[in-house]
């Protein structure tokens, strides 16, 4: 999927598309992608761990980052698949209101608008593949986090959750260590364990009685 940018779409003519209410000056034009897009590969940064808080707890998504005019164009355009705890999340700097559309993409999606905090502002469910509808943030977001169809649902993620990654300034230093923090802990216990069994097997081991030199 890529991001429009609806300010530059003035006096086009096709219907589906809206205008932004502020421009966007550094969002891709939206331009129709023809065969030769679909061939040519762009690299995508990440993948980075994305946190969603909601009511319902904490999830923790896979996301490849889309932040370079060329990644934001291309998306998800063209993926068949993608994994259900996997997404992207587009970065938007400075935020602004944008929209997205479904052009080349092959795949239904959810698509979650994020403030600047990292509060959800919108989310829209099961965005239909292959569609130009314009489907705008209504609001000034920093991110989209693209997901598959049906996932907020399904996790009971709604506006007014948090988005936690770097990008929205909100991730917490205890939250970068606590993968490395469990890994070694789970090392200590390890070796704690081994050391334990290793003392048990000495304590149960019967004492030989040493031999007296020969005289």
């Amino acid at each position: 999927m890529r991001s429009l940018i609806l300010s530059l779409l003035v006096g086009l003519s096709a219907p589906a598309w809206a205008q932004d209410a502020e421009p966007a000056a550094a969002t891709p034009d939206a331009t129709v992608s023809g065969p030769t897009a679909e061939a040519s590969a762009i690299a995508f940064d990440g993948p980075e761990p994305v946190i969603i808080d909601s009511a319902d707890g904490r999830h923790v998504f896979t996301a490849e980052l889309a932040t370079t005019p060329e990644q934001l164009e291309r998306g998800l355009m063209w993926r068949e698949t993608l994994d259900p705890d996997a997404g992207m999340l587009f970065h938007y700097s400075p935020p602004r209101r944008t929209a997205m559309w479904m052009e080349n993409t092959l795949i239904d999606l959810d698509l979650v608008f994020i403030a600047p905090d990292g509060e959800i502002v919108k989310i829209v469910g099961h965005a239909q593949a292959g569609s130009r509808r314009s489907l705008a943030s209504d609001a000034v977001v920093a991110g989209v986090l693209e997901l598959p169809a049906g996932r907020t649902f399904e996790l009971g993620i709604r506006p007014g959750d948090t988005v936690r990654h770097a990008f929205f300034g909100n991730v917490d230093e205890g939250e970068d260590d606590a993968a490395p923090a469990a890994e070694e802990t789970a090392e200590e216990t390890s070796e704690d364990t081994d050391a334990e069994a290793a003392g048990e097997a000495d304590t149960d081991t019967p004492a030989q009685d040493t031999p007296e030199d020969a005289q």
